[in-house]
């Protein structure tokens, strides 16, 4: 059974998000946890006083698990759910630190979110909750773009730059089982924005790789050079029908690569696919 981490801080963005991956998983043996956090800096004294005779700590989590509950409810009748397929948790934690701990105590397999929070600013794309997700949690993450309608996966794209290989488990175990799972033709673009010298040697590596799987799938190749990895990527969703896109991250590295369009590292209204992110080991 694989498990599956969903957040939520209630917005309609991250409802959105939970809404696709129960979709993409529908039929599937899948346990999910559903996780609200609460930051300290949310909460003010009038909070505190409305208490009561009541523990603060539980005065303060029970309006949370109330619509936790009701949330769970609602999704379990609208997909047909079990009555232990989801369950609820709230934390009251740093965001990152709440996600570790639910991944180690629940054997967590992938990280479900929205790219914006309810207070997420809407010229970035990435909100910062989401960034720091991505670059301190340890677990496959997938993060759903603002108003996107599920759509099956069908077309998989897979940037590579020239220090990413595909013997990384990321590959083999991560991207490849997800492609095979759900019968996705993998478009991978391995990109050489600044130095081709290598461009023989990588390619012959990949293909190698490609062929040679023990359990095959469709596949798309090409070589792409002297193009910024993030500019090449969207050209090619830009003129394919591509409905899901898959990074290796190395440490931040690319990931910080794929997004900067300029100085600011910031992408505006451009994320328009989900974004499925693998960390390499």
């Amino acid at each position: 059974m694989k498990t599956i981490l969903l957040l939520t801080d209630f917005s309609q963005n991250s409802i959105n998000a939970i809404r696709y991956a129960l979709n993409l998983f529908k039929g599937k043996n899948i346990q999910y946890y559903l996780l609200h956090v609460k930051s300290a800096t949310a909460f003010t004294s009038d909070d505190l006083m409305v208490a009561g005779g009541q523990p603060i700590y539980q005065a303060l989590i029970s309006p949370a698990k109330k619509r936790l509950a009701a949330l769970v409810d609602t999704l379990q009748r609208e997909f047909e759910l079990s009555d232990n397929s989801i369950e609820y948790l709230v934390d009251f934690d740093i965001l990152t630190n709440a996600i570790q701990q639910v991944i180690a105590s629940k054997n967590i397999d992938m990280v479900v979110m929205g790219t914006n929070g309810a207070t997420g600013a809407q010229e970035v794309i990435f909100g910062s909750n989401t960034i720091n997700v991505i670059r301190k949690v340890d677990c496959p993450t997938l993060v759903i773009p603002e108003g996107f309608e599920y759509r099956p996966p069908k077309n998989t794209i897979l940037p590579l730059d020239e220090d990413t290989s595909m013997n990384d488990p990321a590959f083999k175990k991560g991207i490849l089982s997800f492609a095979s799972t759900f019968e996705s033709s993998l478009h991978v673009l391995r990109i050489h924005p600044h130095n081709p010298k290598r461009i023989d040697l990588k390619k012959e590596e990949d293909l190698k790789v490609l062929q040679t799987l023990d359990s095959p799938i469709n596949y798309q190749y090409h070589v792409i050079n002297n193009v910024p990895v993030y500019y090449a990527s969207h050209s090619y969703i830009q003129t394919n029908p591509i409905d899901l896109v898959t990074l290796i991250t190395h440490r931040e590295r690319f990931f910080e690569r794929y997004l900067s369009t300029s100085s600011t590292a910031r992408i505006s209204n451009n994320l328009t696919l989900p974004l499925l992110i693998f960390h390499s080991h």
